[in-house]
């Protein structure tokens, strides 16, 4: 008793993780709304568990509705690369919401859009209905112990480990197929007994789960998953999307964007000396190392946090950057990083830190947010040199982001950032749209 019970916690607790992370990296849309799967999640199990004494099993129809599920997503992948603009994701106007890539569709007054609401409602109710079948098989396992204090002490511990179990997975970068696949043997061990046909009915669906779980449709592009995104990579363009979404793209120094060199320049211009000491946070696929090393860097601090992200670029960058002796790499955490370091430096850039997750004023707190804080820039100001250079840049999208950061840099070192823009531009309202606009800040230390 107590061992079924502590596995099928586990195995809730898994499948609940894997359906956060899989369904916000194949369906765009949940990306923004990743807390649609965790609720629906929560609610499936609590209804399972209400549901134990029934005699129906649940269990027996969960991978069916895994394939529904699953497929769905597929579908409404291909929907939105084949119907640019058919499903609509709030109001894209508004200037307190950014949802990174699907902010700037062409609206046709006369078209029919799928709201969100309704796309984000399809897929949580399909989620809580996957959960009903573990969530009914835990509710009888919780029963069947009479000691209710050890009930929850097991089922706690299995939590545990499922959370254990899918943490490892994600370090040893796994892909989907075995996420689902101890899914499935979980399913198949408490269907063995007492269910008579169950195989017949188990085989065909799951075999379909794991075939829809690891197929990377829709795209000729190589599919990784690192512990943090789904990368796909499309090797002959040198562009690395994540979670469905373009996240940066290798390119030659000789490559006709400014942006990357644009410090180096303004420092050469303004008759400074090449700056010798370099940290990157967020160096990625090695843009911003290879312009350091081209001006003149003689040690180059490269932070990215996503181990495959810097493989690719180490191995397919066309200037080679993280091959040269200059540079030092560390996969970390950047603020981390900058806490930690006792090193100084001529020269820190935010070069396009960006988790790609809902960025809103009031919304869940994104990844990067931590680097964005009075206490992060502190740790900035702290690392340079006197004299030395801040500089963050990305396409912000809105110019009330850009007023945010120019507060903290303020806040931190006591005067304004220079912000330039490309497309130039004199003014920048905190309701402005950017569209496509690039925007750097920088910010030095000249208290030597």
């Amino acid at each position: 008793m107590t061992l079924d019970l502590f596995l099928i916690s586990l195995l809730t607790l898994f499948l609940e993780l894997t359906c956060i992370r899989w369904f916000a990296s194949h369906v765009l849309f949940l990306t923004f709304f990743t807390n649609t799967v965790l609720l629906a999640s929560i609610l499936g199990i609590a209804v399972g568990c209400l549901a134990a004494k029934r005699k129906s099993n649940l269990l027996l129809w969960t991978p069916l509705i895994l394939v529904v599920a699953l497929g769905s997503a597929h579908f409404v992948e291909w929907q939105r690369q084949v119907n640019v603009g058919v499903i609509d994701v709030g109001n894209q106007a508004s200037p307190q919401m950014v949802f990174f890539g699907v902010e700037y569709q062409a609206r046709d007054l006369s078209s029919f859009v799928v709201p969100i609401e309704a796309i984000c409602g399809y897929f949580f109710l399909l989620i809580a209905l996957v959960m009903m079948g573990p969530g009914q098989q835990l509710g009888r396992a919780l029963a069947r112990v009479p000691n209710r204090l050890w009930a929850y002490t097991v089922d706690i511990l299995g939590s545990l480990a499922g959370i254990a179990l899918f943490a490892a997975c994600s370090f040893l970068e796994l892909p989907p197929i075995w996420w689902f696949g101890v899914v499935l043997a979980g399913f198949a061990y408490f269907l063995r007994a007492g269910n008579p046909g169950w195989l017949l009915r188990f085989a065909a669906p799951a075999a379909a789960v794991l075939v829809m779980s690891s197929a990377a449709w829709f795209t000729s592009a190589v599919e990784y998953w690192s512990p943090y995104y789904r990368v796909t990579y499309v090797r002959d363009q040198g562009l690395i999307n994540v979670n469905l979404i373009g996240h940066q793209q290798m390119q030659r120094r000789s490559a006709p964007f400014p942006a990357y060199a644009l410090p180096h320049l303004l420092n050469r211009d303004a008759g400074g000396a090449p700056f010798g000491d370099v940290l990157i946070i967020g160096a990625g696929s090695g843009n911003d190392v290879s312009r350091a090393l081209a001006w003149g860097a003689q040690r180059v601090d490269a932070v990215e946090i996503d181990p495959v992200i810097h493989r690719i670029g180490k191995r397919d960058h066309p200037d080679r950057p993280y091959d040269d002796p200059r540079v030092t790499v560390h996969l970390n955490d950047g603020r981390n990083f900058l806490k930690s370091t006792t090193r100084q430096y001529d020269l820190i850039i935010y070069a396009l830190v960006d988790s790609l997750v809902l960025h809103s004023s009031y919304s869940n707190i994104r990844l990067e947010s931590y680097l964005f804080t009075k206490q992060a820039m502190d740790d900035v100001r702290r690392r340079l040199k006197p004299g030395g250079l801040f500089v963050m840049y990305n396409y912000f999208r809105q110019g009330w982001i850009v007023s945010r950061l120019q507060n903290a840099v303020r806040a931190s070192f006591g005067s304004d950032a220079l912000v330039l823009n490309l497309p130039s531009r004199d003014t920048l309202a905190a309701d402005e749209n950017l569209e496509n606009g690039f925007t750097m800040l920088m910010a030095g230390d000249t208290a030597g």
